[in-house]
């Protein structure tokens, strides 16, 4: 009892503060990660930390696989340096005799790690792909603040509201009630047909009649449109903005030549058809009951993807066992060093696993077993071989003893 809470407890401080510094360490990746994509207008700056979030608590299983390894190969590897080992090994307590305590520390976060591969996994991709595709999908007079240039989400337009007020501050009687109603003509003129509604930067140029500028570039023409007043109507699922009483001048970049015209209404085309968010989305985003659903090479290597984390947080049970050293001549880095070394060696194992299955080179059957039982294998005899005190040269020595004796 003595043995198996003593090696649970170090376990526990070394997994702690190993989890603390990998998030803090992931954390501080994903937002420099995500800042960059709102700078480039691919998220919400104002959902930033919420991608994060989504971000970070899909990687959790990576995180928590790694961080189970460090804690046992720094716990093992402190009591060999500390001549702890050799106590326990004087009591009867060999390398073989820590794999139950391992594992009973080590069963809850397994368990965890394949509950957040298989399931969370998935839906943080799809929250935080769907939150992109939205914002990605707005309106282009989503955009639009009154009295600054505004850039389309394609690039191709640039929205200006010059926004203005030419009521006179004198003015009474009549001239009020006029005012009055052109101002309402000018709100109606603006509501959108059917179910939509008006942005807010809409209707506040709106109410104060403000004046439009639509510069576009495409097919090598560049065109600029100027219109009093304007309206949002949605057809066939696209929103069209109606522009009233204005002008456009075209200008063709290869020949020079000059069109200007004048029109009482004309038709731009703001937003196209909505899609729905995710539609056909990669199989990352896709429920493992989903990959399993539709068995294609890629969502079958997405699937050997999630229960490689799984298998492998196991196999880092008896690996880290057998990594765990305390040789005094190469101090206590080099266990650690090793075992990150070997982390990602694994690790990239199992992101080749993917591609492999993905491409259809290997079956997923074949290729997780041979993997993944291939290193629960090596991992138990070199465990054993650790154990059991075997040395290849001194078998070769005594063979060669017995023939000379023989």
């Amino acid at each position: 009892m003595l043995f198996h809470s003593s090696v649970r407890k170090e376990l526990s401080r070394t997994f702690g503060a190993s989890l603390v510094v990998l998030i803090t360490v992931v954390m501080t990746m994903m937002l420099i990660r995500v800042l960059f994509l709102a700078n480039k207008g691919r998220v919400n700056p104002t959902d930033v930390l919420l991608i994060m979030g989504y971000f970070v608590l899909g990687h959790l299983p990576t995180i928590l696989t790694l961080c189970l390894f460090i804690a046992i190969v720094v716990a093992l590897s402190r009591m060999h340096s500390d001549s702890e080992m050799v106590i326990w090994n004087a009591s009867g307590r060999g390398l073989t005799g820590f794999i139950s305590p391992l594992v009973g520390f080590a069963w809850p976060i397994c368990v965890a790690i394949a509950v957040l591969a298989l399931v969370v996994w998935p839906w943080s991709n799809e929250q935080a792909q769907n939150m992109r595709t939205r914002f990605e999908q707005r309106s282009d007079l989503d955009r639009i603040t009154p009295g600054t240039f505004q850039e389309s989400a394609n690039g191709s337009r640039v929205f200006f509201i010059d926004k203005q007020d030419d009521k006179p501050a004198n003015t009474k009687g009549v001239n009020d009630a006029k005012g009055s109603k052109a101002k309402k003509q000018s709100v109606a003129s603006l509501k959108v047909d059917g179910d939509d509604k008006l942005s807010a930067e809409v209707e506040q140029f709106a109410n104060s009649r403000s004046n439009i500028f639509i510069s576009t570039v495409s097919n090598g023409k560049e065109s600029v449109t100027t219109a009093s007043a304007g309206r949002i109507e949605s057809r066939d699922g696209s929103q069209y903005l109606l522009l009233n009483s204005g002008q456009r001048a075209e200008i063709d970049s290869k020949t020079g030549q000059i069109t200007v015209s004048e029109f009482e209404e004309y038709g731009n085309l703001i937003k196209s058809a909505k899609l729905t968010p995710f539609e056909g989305g990669p199989s990352k985003a896709m429920s493992s009951y989903a990959l399993l659903a539709n068995r294609t090479n890629g969502n079958m290597g997405e699937l050997a993807w999630r229960l490689g984390l799984a298998f492998a947080a196991v196999n880092f049970i008896i690996l880290g066992a057998a990594i765990a050293n305390g040789n005094p001549r190469a101090g206590r880095g080099a266990s650690f060093a090793f075992a990150l070394l070997a982390f990602m060696f694994y690790y990239n194992l199992i992101n080749l696993s993917q591609s492999w299955i993905a491409s259809g080179q290997f079956r997923f059957t074949a290729l997780i077993l041979a993997m993944h039982g291939g290193i629960f294998i090596v991992s138990a005899l070199w465990l054993a071989k650790r154990h059991n005190n075997w040395s290849l040269i001194a078998a070769l020595k005594h063979h060669k003893s017995q023939k000379v004796t023989a």
